[in-house]
């Protein structure tokens, strides 16, 4: 879906010729799985941020319009509100400094969007919901000014029937709503992680990653409050599964999906020509190499990880991964400590002789990602060691398993000493501590009563002091 389109409206002949291009592409896709045709360079890191433009009282500033023409970077795109913006990354060989490339790069773009807020006399907010965001902003007034983004919420409600979506998300209160469109989904800002992986390592990577889930959304979740409402501590994952929700009749388009690979990520290219319908017919006149349709209709499909079909500088098609599971913010030195520990437990992992997988079960990994979504780092979750199953903190499983998992990972893709202590040494002191994003905005509600903007505020001059979110005092 990150492709513009050229036309709102589509008819019976859109929908037969996306889909016969759709069948053509799906079955060439398969050749190339079986002939184990795709690059082999892997081990390529890169990610995706969504950011929150607010202004001086920390409610949404609807400009992003004029905020992008400001700013006139590339790397800088719009997203489907028009008070959010989403900041890219290039592509790095995940091995030496790899994550000091990343946040060196990403600190730079985020010191020029700076600038540019500082010009329209706004500000850039990295969180996973923002507070203060009111549902009255959530219309199809506040949306961006791209097409794709007009006939996605066209499709979704056509689908329903003009049925409205329907919000119900356990919390204090319970946060029960209707909404009659999709811009719900703009209330939940991520950080996404993409992992290149080398073909014959993409089954384990792949469901490694479904594992690292729970672990991941527990130690960065950064989103516990919506419309006023105490909710998860991570409320995006409910909120983005049920904006977009087609109805009884079709599957979910935002899941975890339903089981791990088995044989190659070709599986869920399949599930997608065959289970999902074509949500939008945009028809491109591309060679059926390019798989433009399979990538089209596969970004209509947000599951919590997303394999993905990509390009090489040289043209050999790729694969990767995107670890969507990760809220933005709270610092720029927070989202690549969980680039650092979510690469270090899909490389850790893949150490060992025999797959993680056959120990965990999809539907234990499932459950544990759910879990740590609601309770963050106060959740209990199903873990295996050695043969055996139970029940344990996820904050104990972070300190005392995972990070030395993660370590090893790391060193194994000859990645400093240094640069590992200084990255899962962020890890560490958060779940040591008991303070990620979500923890903090509680903390500060508790002593300071619901003044959401106040919150918003408070968040801001800590996220612009830089410091990682462990050391955030109230």
């Amino acid at each position: 879906m990150g492709d513009e389109i050229n036309q709102r409206y589509y008819d019976a002949d859109d929908f037969s010729d996306f889909r016969h291009n759709l069948d053509e592409e799906t079955a060439l896709l398969g050749n190339l799985f079986q002939q184990d045709d795709f690059s082999k360079r892997g081990d390529m890191a890169g990610f995706e941020l969504e950011a929150w433009l607010i202004d001086d009282q920390g409610d949404p500033f609807p400009d992003n319009e004029s905020y992008l023409k400001a700013l006139d970077n590339p790397l800088v795109v719009p997203e489907l509100a028009r008070f959010n913006v989403e900041l890219n990354g290039s592509p790095t060989a995940l091995t030496g400094r790899v994550f000091s490339r990343l946040q060196d790069e990403l600190d730079a773009t985020w010191r020029s969007c700076r600038k540019a807020a500082d010009r329209l006399k706004c500000h850039l907010l990295t969180i996973g919901i923002l507070p203060t965001v009111k549902e009255a902003m959530l219309s199809d007034e506040y949306m961006s000014h791209m097409v794709r983004y007009q006939t996605l919420n066209d499709r979704v409600m056509a689908l329903r029937d003009g049925k409205p979506l329907e919000l119900n998300i356990e919390g204090t209160p319970n946060l029960l709503a209707t909404h009659s469109d999709v811009m719900l989904e703009a209330a939940a800002t991520s950080f996404q992680v993409h992992l290149q992986c080398l073909p014959d390592r993409a089954v384990r990577d792949f469901n490694a990653s479904l594992i690292a889930s729970a672990p991941m959304v527990a130690v960065s979740a950064n989103s516990p409050f919506l419309f006023g409402h105490a909710l998860w501590d991570e409320t995006r994952i409910p909120l983005f599964e049920q904006a977009v929700d087609l109805g009884e009749r079709f599957p979910s388009r935002v899941s975890f999906g339903k089981s791990y690979v088995n044989e190659s990520l070709f599986e869920i290219f399949e599930e997608n020509q065959r289970e999902h319908p074509i949500l939008i017919p945009a028809v491109q006149e591309q060679p059926a190499n390019q798989f433009a349709h399979v990538r089209f209709h596969n970004g209509t499909l947000w599951r919590w990880n997303r394999p993905l079909i990509g390009f090489d500088f040289d043209g050999q098609v790729h694969l990767r991964i995107e670890h969507r599971v990760i809220p933005a913010g709270p610092t720029i030195k927070d989202c690549i400590a969980n680039c650092a520990f979510y690469f270090g437990l899909v490389r850790g992992w893949g150490l060992d002789k025999e797959p993680l997988e056959n120990h965990i079960p999809f539907e234990v990994a499932r459950d544990n990602f759910y879990n740590a979504a609601r309770y963050g780092l106060g959740a209990r979750v199903r873990w295996s060691r050695d043969g055996t199953e139970s029940e344990v903190s996820i904050r104990s499983l972070i300190i005392d398993e995972l990070l030395p998992i993660a370590r090893a990972g790391l060193q194994s893709r000859s990645i400093p000493d240094s640069e590992i202590d200084d990255y899962l040494g962020v890890i560490a002191a958060r779940a040591e501590s008991s303070q990620n994003g979500a923890a903090w905005q509680r903390r500060w509600i508790e002593e300071n009563g619901p003044d959401f903007n106040g919150l918003v505020l408070a968040y801001r001059e800590q996220q612009n002091r830089g410091c990682p979110v462990h050391e955030w005092t109230l």
